[in-house]
């Protein structure tokens, strides 16, 4: 379920809005608050079955929340991510749309919405719905709306634009991984190899290696003539990542040509 480093879509233990619909309010008061209670519960249960890849068992549970509470945003909000990583796109399109249905002011929606709208090329529209969650002064992370917009850019070559909004981002929060190995990327693809290294070094402070940091650090480390620390990092990659396909490029440049 890569979804182009795109960061903290949803929030899986967010407790479940109280509705009062049209659809609950036939319903006795005791009933409204067991059903929403239970549908909460499915919800975090699926989570717990999508971390397992069990996503057959995760859509059932989702299916049922809906079910129990047809106002429970954050069950439509984890549908529409399972649909997605499932690459049932329609599917996981109609559920977003339900969810803004019911709650178009929640900005954790509108940056998953554009976290989706990027992951399918709409690259403007996903722009749009990134500035709507960075823009409401209610959303606690704006900084990851800032992220998931740049990392959409640079995956568009866009790394002037790219770079732009990575840097508010890690102002707001200096160590978003995320944001730090994407700011390293666009040192690498800009030549600005200082700027690579110094990403990728901050980059690995707060989280662990990747065959792609790795790479990212190898490629800057050789551009800048450190061969010392470059063959330390190619060291480390081909002994961790052996069968990444960082790993397969180093080793089919290292082997020599036929004859």
């Amino acid at each position: 379920m890569k979804m182009i480093r795109l960061l903290s879509v949803l929030a899986l233990a967010a407790a479940v809005a109280s509705c009062s619909s049209t659809r609950t309010r036939e319903l006795p008061k005791s009933s409204v608050g067991d059903n929403q209670a239970a549908s909460h519960v499915n919800v975090q249960l699926a989570a717990g079955y999508i971390q397992r890849k069990q996503f057959e068992v995760a859509k059932q549970k989702l299916d049922k929340a809906i079910a129990l509470d047809e106002d429970n945003i954050e069950a439509y909000k984890l549908m529409a991510y399972l649909m997605s990583g499932l690459g049932k796109l329609e599917e996981a399109e109609d559920y977003y749309l339900q969810a803004m249905d019911i709650a178009d002011d929640d900005p954790e929606l509108h940056n998953a919405y554009g976290a989706f709208l990027c992951k399918t090329g709409r690259i403007d529209g996903a722009l749009d719905e990134f500035s709507k969650a960075y823009n409401n002064p209610y959303y606690k992370t704006p900084y990851l709306a800032y992220s998931n917009a740049g990392s959409c850019l640079l995956q568009q070559k866009k790394y002037d634009d790219a770079e732009q909004y990575l840097r508010k981002a890690i102002k707001q929060q200096p160590k978003l991984a995320g944001a730090l190995i994407s700011m390293a990327e666009i040192g690498v693809h800009t030549g600005k190899y200082l700027m690579a290294r110094a990403y990728i070094q901050r980059y690995h402070a707060v989280a662990r290696a990747s065959a792609e940091s790795l790479w990212l650090q190898a490629q800057a480390e050789k551009a800048l003539g450190a061969m010392d620390a470059y063959n330390e990092v190619v060291q480390q990659l081909l002994d961790e990542f052996p069968d990444s396909p960082q790993a397969g490029q180093l080793q089919s440049r290292q082997r020599p040509p036929r004859s």
